[in-house]
């Protein structure tokens, strides 16, 4: 079981400090705009707290007025949602694609810390998490990024030193450049 309460919360306060003038900004994740990545991350987040077995009721399609509000509760639900231990047994299906629970959550895990670092990176904040919580996605994408079901979701590797950060290495993994 992996704690993705501190990706939740770092994205979150990502989330708050984005101004309605950066939703048309470019991202490191080439095909989205910041307002379409928040959009994204706000269905990942919804999804996966879902397939957690949380009831976080009806997404909102793109992002609305209360965008801020919305997303905020969804990524804060998905982090609550994994804390339960039951959530990391079995198998569920998603994206069209059946996969072990555990590999959801590390999935979850993955969106918020990849993605969180994405919107940083566009909006010129700081970004870092615990040790703990990096070491965990960086486990989970050097594994499963390279055999991923879906290979479309991923650019191609960066190559970066042995010795780099674990954000740098987790966020090259993914085909972006630290």
């Amino acid at each position: 079981m992996i704690d993705l309460k501190p990706a939740c919360g770092r994205m979150n306060d990502l989330l708050a400090t984005i101004a309605d003038d950066q939703l048309a900004a470019p991202t490191p994740c080439a095909e989205y705009t910041v307002g379409d990545l928040i959009d994204h991350v706000d269905e990942a987040a919804h999804g996966s707290a879902t397939l957690a077995g949380s009831d976080v009721g009806e997404r909102a399609a793109n992002l609305g007025d209360d965008w801020r509000h919305v997303v905020a509760e969804h990524v804060r639900a998905l982090g609550e949602a994994w804390e339960d231990p039951a959530a990391w047994r079995g198998s569920s299906g998603g994206a069209g694609v059946e996969l072990p629970n555990e590999v959801w959550g590390k999935i979850a895990l993955t969106e918020m810390v990849v993605h969180g670092w994405d919107l940083a990176k566009a909006t010129g904040q700081p970004f870092d998490l615990p040790e703990e919580t990096l070491r965990a996605c960086l486990d989970h994408v050097a594994e499963f990024v390279p055999k991923a079901p879906i290979k479309s979701l991923w650019g191609s590797p960066v190559e970066t030193p042995a010795d780099a950060p674990l954000l740098d290495r987790i966020v090259a993994i993914t085909g972006r450049t630290p």
